[in-house]
């Protein structure tokens, strides 16, 4: 039996642990369009220990299902959470932003306490 826990959602799903907007979900598809295997192919949210506040997200394309993934179905998107980030993303909304300054993703997250200068990282 897997640990993996599967949830079929959309953006506006109260019981997700985080959302996905349409606007990201677009750019995603943008991006891995060109990947063999593609329902292999997930967007791993994490929170890991490092920058300049403490911890850091990090967003990429993983095939791998760990013990205790958290996994959900965002706008046809698979996203993939593991076990020790899940608390500090519930409730954060992941969009993305293009400015003439920048573009990129973005992580709006209730439960970080405060975050660095250049908004890369976050405390909790």
């Amino acid at each position: 039996m897997s640990a993996e826990t599967t949830v079929d959602t959309g953006a506006t799903d109260t019981d997700s642990v985080i959302t996905l907007t349409e606007t990201a979900a677009e750019k995603v598809r943008s991006f891995i369009s060109d990947q063999p295997d593609l329902d292999d192919i997930a967007l791993r949210v994490a929170v890991q220990a490092g920058g300049c506040a403490g911890f850091r997200y990090a967003l990429f394309f993983d095939d791998r299902q760990l013990d205790g993934d958290l996994e959900e179905t965002q706008h046809g998107i698979t996203i993939r959470i593991d076990q020790m980030s899940t608390p500090y993303l519930g409730g954060s909304v992941i969009d993305w932003k293009e400015s003439l300054e920048a573009s990129g993703f973005s992580i709006e997250n209730p439960n970080s306490s405060g975050s660095c200068a250049c908004g890369d990282s976050a405390t909790f």
